[in-house]
C-alpha cells in the first residue's frame, strides 16, 4: 500500500506515504470534480498497518478536508486516531477493505449523475470512452437499501454486491468506487459520474443507438485508460483543488 501511495504521488513531508495527506488530497480532488455534497460523502485509505480505515471527521465537507481532520477508524468502528466524530457509514470502507485485500481506497459519494442513472435500472453502456472503464459487463449494482449502510451486515452485503469490480450504483443513495490507489478510486468516482451523465442525455433523447462492442470496451481500459492517463486525470484534479 505504501507503494501504491507513493506511484500516485501521495507522500508525507518525510518522503513517506501518509495517510492523513493520501485521505485529504483525495477528498479534495473529489470536490474538484463537483462530487461535494455539503458534508456527506466520504474517502478512505487503508491503514497500512492493518487496522482500519483513515476517513475524514463526519462535520466536515470534501472540499475543508485537512490531514487535522482525518480519523482511523477500527472495523468495530472505534476512532484510534484524530479527533471529531466519524462517519456512520464506516462499514463501507472496513468491510470493503476486509473482502478486497487489493483495494487501497475506497469512495463514497453522492454523485448527482450516477445516482439519477441507477434509478432508470437500465444497462449502462460504452458510449463513451467513460463507460468503457465499467462496462461490460453490466456495471454493479446494490439494491437491498437505500438508506445509510451503517451497520457490519449492510457493509458485507455491498462489498458482495461490489465483488471484483471497481464500482457499484447504491440504487437510491449514491456510488462506491475503489481502486489500488487514491489515484484510481477517485477517477473511477469521477468517471463514472460521467458516463451515467452521457447516458442520461441519450435516454432523455429516445435512447443510446450505438456504443463500443465488447472488445472495444475492454482494449480501451488499456489504451484510453492506462495507469499513465489515468495519474495523468487525478494529478489534473490536484492542480484544480490547490489553493492558488
Amino acid at each position: 500500500m505504501l507503494q501504491q501511495l507513493r506511484d500516485a504521488g501521495v507522500e508525507g513531508r518525510d518522503g513517506a506515504a501518509d495517510p492523513r495527506q493520501a485521505v485529504t488530497d483525495a477528498s479534495r480532488a473529489l470536490a474538484a470534480a463537483g462530487q461535494s455534497d455539503m458534508i456527506w460523502g466520504h474517502v478512505s485509505v487503508r491503514d497500512p498497518a492493518g487496522r482500519g480505515a483513515w476517513v475524514k471527521a463526519s462535520p466536515w465537507g470534501l472540499e475543508e478536508v485537512t490531514p487535522e481532520r482525518v480519523l482511523l477508524v477500527g472495523a468495530d468502528g472505534a476512532v484510534l486516531e484524530g479527533e471529531g466524530p466519524r462517519h456512520i457509514e464506516y462499514p463501507i470502507h472496513t468491510c470493503i477493505y476486509e473482502s478486497r485485500p487489493d483495494v487501497g481506497c475506497v469512495v463514497h459519494t453522492h454523485a448527482k449523475y450516477a445516482t439519477a442513472f441507477a434509478s432508470l435500472d437500465v444497462p449502462l453502456r460504452p458510449i463513451s470512452h467513460e463507460g468503457a472503464l465499467f462496462a461490460p459487463p453490466d456495471i454493479a449494482r446494490f439494491h437491498l437499501t437505500g438508506d445509510l449502510i451503517d451497520t457490519v451486515e449492510l457493509g458485507v452485503a455491498l462489498a458482495e454486491s461490489l465483488g471484483d469490480r471497481n464500482a457499484v450504483l447504491v440504487s437510491g443513495h449514491g456510488i462506491v468506487t475503489v481502486g489500488a490507489d487514491p489515484a484510481a478510486a477517485v477517477m473511477a468516482a469521477v468517471l463514472l459520474d460521467r458516463a451515467c451523465w452521457m447516458q442520461l442525455q441519450l435516454e432523455a433523447a429516445g435512447g443510446p443507438r450505438r456504443w463500443s462492442s465488447d472488445e472495444e470496451a475492454v482494449a480501451k481500459r488499456s489504451s484510453v485508460w492506462s495507469g499513465r492517463q489515468l495519474a495523468g486525470g487525478w494529478q489534473y484534479l490536484l492542480r484544480r483543488a490547490a489553493p492558488r
